[in-house]
């Protein structure tokens, strides 16, 4: 699964490096060689996943709250409890309010490649924020996106749900569609596979021999290329209803591309939102919304089939509720209890992204009593909070009625369960309406 491989996007961060000044107290880890620093612990290891990894490096060190690593020249903070992730993402929440640019996508992003994803914590994101709150993923909106049909599991549910995205965001009529899908899964192999040029960004030999840059800057031509055509039909089917005599679009019937593009036309905001602002920002809702649907999908399946008794509590819950009925609404979804807690607990032990999407921290902070020098990376273990022992009762185990009381939810609040992160930079809102 593609969601499992987001970890490896810590090989591709650079630490710009704090101010000078004093020893610092950095969190515990474990040891550093000249050069690679701290890479070799990821060779020959048990599981080739980084937020397993991570967690066995953690408890071995005796560093389960933070964690310091240096892989390369990039400088790694990881949070691995509850206590540690409420100061990174809570108490400290502005100092780690951005994302690092990662070297080498860093000349797509220059050239205005930039959604909401990897804006800088300002002006910007705060109006695509409030823009991707309040227009694009509002709760009405997203009822309005047309159903799917049912499909088998595996590579037809990830199809299925791509499919249901690119429906909502520019239209299931776009007639390069699988092209398209491609590229975003091109994109997806690159921007989470390992790349030398990324641990070492200084060194212009190993940039050259690494290649990534180059491939990273083909990829963007290419998807916004295909962007622009799908902007170029979308325009025309608008000045073609327009025509009609039923009138243009209603704003209540606009898909998510037509909703940015009459933003673009009206102007009038603090920060332009520029075509290339369009187009990164829809290039994030399939980046994030495909894939990790179809992955959790997968999961609970999974689970259900490995637990016959919550498959039988599912199934009898369904079968109750839904009988006698030709179809299932959004709206029967809400007397479905015992699914939800299915899905919650399906997230528990497997996280839309096992390592949260990385921070950055803009200014020296003390966290956990450690210091964190500015430029340092920031990761959040979600995988290895969620299955702490110290706070979950039988943590590696499917047991959805765990969430019966109701006092965790994903509000982001409760920082033993956080499968879309919390804070400022939360993907709360977005994955919980595309799941």
């Amino acid at each position: 699964m593609k969601a499992a491989l987001i970890p490896l996007l810590l090989l591709k961060l650079s630490s710009r490096g704090g101010s000078g000044g004093g020893r610092r107290r950095l969190p515990p880890g474990p040891s550093r060689l000249p050069v690679i620093g701290s890479l070799h612990h990821f060779l020959f290891v048990r599981s080739p996943l980084a937020h397993r990894t991570m967690a066995d490096l953690a408890r071995r060190h005796g560093a389960p709250p933070l964690m310091y690593l240096r892989l390369g020249k990039v400088g790694l903070a990881v949070a691995s409890s509850p206590a540690a992730a409420r100061e990174v993402m809570r108490a400290h929440d502005a100092a780690f309010a951005s994302r690092p640019w990662i070297p080498s996508m860093r000349p797509a992003m220059e050239r205005g490649a930039v959604g909401l994803v990897f804006a800088p914590h300002g002006a910007l994101w705060r109006q695509l924020r409030r823009d991707s709150v309040l227009e694009l993923l509002s709760a009405r909106r997203v009822r309005s996106s047309p159903p799917g049909r049912a499909v088998n599991v595996g590579v037809r549910l990830a199809a299925l749900t791509a499919d249901v995205t690119m429906r909502a965001v520019v239209d299931d009529r776009f007639d390069r569609r699988e092209e398209f899908l491609r590229a975003i899964e091109e994109g997806s192999r690159l921007v989470t596979g390992f790349s030398l040029g990324d641990l070492f960004p200084s060194s212009r030999l190993v940039r050259f021999f690494s290649g990534t840059a180059g491939r990273v800057m083909d990829l963007h031509r290419k998807m916004f290329q295909l962007m622009d055509c799908a902007i170029r039909q979308h325009e025309e089917r608008r000045a073609a209803m327009a025509s009609t005599p039923d009138g243009a679009v209603k704003e209540e019937d606009e898909d998510i591309l037509g909703l940015l593009l009459r933003i673009h036309r009206e102007g009038g905001l603090e920060v332009p939102l520029t075509m290339d602002i369009v187009k990164s920002l829809i290039l994030d809702l399939f980046s994030g919304g495909s894939d990790t649907s179809a992955s959790t999908l997968e999961w609970a399946m999974s689970e259900l089939m490995r637990n016959p008794g919550a498959m039988e509590k599912a199934q009898a819950e369904v079968r109750s509720k839904l009988q006698g009925k030709p179809s299932v609404t959004e709206d029967d979804l809400h007397h479905l209890k015992y699914l939800k807690l299915v899905i919650k607990e399906t997230l528990r032990l497997h996280p839309v992204l096992p390592l949260l999407l990385p921070r950055e921290c803009t200014e020296d902070r003390k966290v956990m009593g450690y210091d964190v020098p500015q430029g340092t990376v920031v990761l959040v273990n979600a995988w290895a909070i969620s299955r702490d022992s110290g706070y979950w009762d039988d943590a590696d185990a499917f047991k959805p009625e765990r969430f019966e009381d109701g006092k965790i939810d994903f509000k982001s609040t409760d920082f033993e369960f956080i499968p879309f992160g919390a804070g400022r930079i939360n993907g709360d809102y977005y994955y919980k309406r595309r799941l």
